[in-house]
């Protein structure tokens, strides 16, 4: 779950890490009170979107008087905003975020992730911070510096330093920024984040450090934990048929492909994936029932897939284990009938209960293609996707 900058700077700010005083604002009368509220003579005016790039994407502005602030946020708020993190439609912008400005000395790059190849949280810092961090990260991934922490000792006073000599920080009180990478870490770790981001944290020219940025997200499966995270989420940043799987517990993941794809278990619907893509064709989706599908998950998947006006076919793979073959077989007869699907339907059954799951698929009389193996299935889908287009 990704939240917006605004808010991952109110746990910034709630956790010792320093940042400018900002507020959220949803209206261009807002913003300019705000801007008075906040005083000085400059400030930023940020679209709240969950994707990078808003900078290069016209998405952050700086104010130098109000007129500029009014100005500004009539021509973010209401504008589809398009990053290289977004798709070509972009993002709707609704929410903006008014910042005092900021003295700039240097730019920096801090990030915490999970990284999976170690299993442990990777701080990464680089001298390199700003608009351009993905350059940097392509063009010379030498300049970003990764430091893998321990789980048991924590983020320690040497890893800080081994970081602050490789980034040589100009003028840097070692104590400050120690205090504000522990502080960090503690952040990431207390709210089971996936992710943090500080692009840039800068210097200022009165040689103290900011977090000029702010970017978090967080593991979906730790959120019952977390209740003072989960109501940060903004369903207007997420697809609207993400939102509505996740309510069926369903996992599920739009493509750019014409061949919906409904199975149990992750690895299996890679596998899937896959192999759609080894005989030509192209997923439509990612569409994880998982263990205990029910006959009304299954249905709920079938109108999520079929909401894809590109779809020309459907293939349902499923390895009984836990789930039971004759379970989906009814799941998949009652909602082929309840949205009328016209669609070619491919469905391969394997394991727990296969041998009645297949009599029901036979028995309901519908036109279902009934494949023996994984390699059958592929072939058969992307047969008849090619035949609907």
């Amino acid at each position: 779950m990704k939240i917006h900058e605004y808010q991952a700077k109110n746990l910034f700010r709630k956790n010792g890490i320093p940042v400018l005083d900002g507020i959220a604002c949803f209206s261009v009368k807002e913003a300019v009170e705000a801007s008075i509220k906040l005083g000085g003579e400059i400030w930023a005016v940020k679209a709240q979107i969950h994707a990078g790039g808003r900078g290069k994407g016209g998405g952050v502005k700086i104010a130098k008087s109000l007129n500029d602030v009014k100005d500004h946020a009539e021509e973010i708020l209401g504008m589809k905003l398009v990053t290289h993190q977004t798709d070509k439609n972009g993002q709707v912008v609704r929410r903006l975020f008014i910042e005092q400005g900021a003295s700039i000395q240097k730019e920096f790059y801090v990030g915490m992730l999970v990284d999976r190849s170690s299993q442990r949280v990777c701080l990464m810092a680089s001298s390199e911070g700003g608009m351009n961090i993905e350059d940097v990260a392509n063009k010379t991934p030498e300049k970003i510096n990764k430091v893998l922490i321990d789980p048991i000792e924590g983020l320690t006073n040497e890893d800080i330093k081994k970081i602050s000599q490789i980034i040589s920080f100009p003028q840097c009180d070692l104590s400050e920024i120690t205090t504000l990478l522990k502080n960090l870490y503690k952040l990431f770790n207390s709210t089971d984040a996936s992710l943090v981001e500080i692009n840039p944290m800068i210097l200022t020219t009165e040689n103290h450090f900011l977090a000029l940025d702010a970017k978090m997200s967080f593991d979906d499966n730790s959120l019952f934990r977390h209740s003072e995270i989960e109501v940060l989420r903004d369903l207007d940043e997420e697809d609207p048929l993400v939102t509505k799987a996740s309510k069926y517990d369903l996992s599920y993941v739009p493509l750019d492909g014409n061949i919906g794809c409904l199975v149990n278990g992750a690895g299996l619907a890679m596998a899937t994936m896959d192999i759609i893509k080894l005989y030509g064709g192209n997923p439509a989706n990612f569409l994880d029932v998982g263990g205990g599908a029910t006959t009304e998950k299954v249905t709920e998947a079938f109108k999520i897939m079929l909401s894809n006006a590109n779809l020309r076919a459907i293939l349902v793979n499923i390895f009984g284990g836990i789930m039971r073959c004759d379970v989906i077989a009814s799941g998949v007869v009652k909602a082929a009938r309840e949205v009328k699907l016209t669609l070619p339907l491919v469905v391969r059954l394997e394991g727990t209960n296969a041998g009645h799951g297949k009599r029901i698929l036979t028995e309901s009389g519908l036109e279902i293609i009934s494949a023996n193996s994984m390699d059958d299935a592929a072939r058969n889908v992307v047969t008849a996707a090619s035949r609907g287009e």
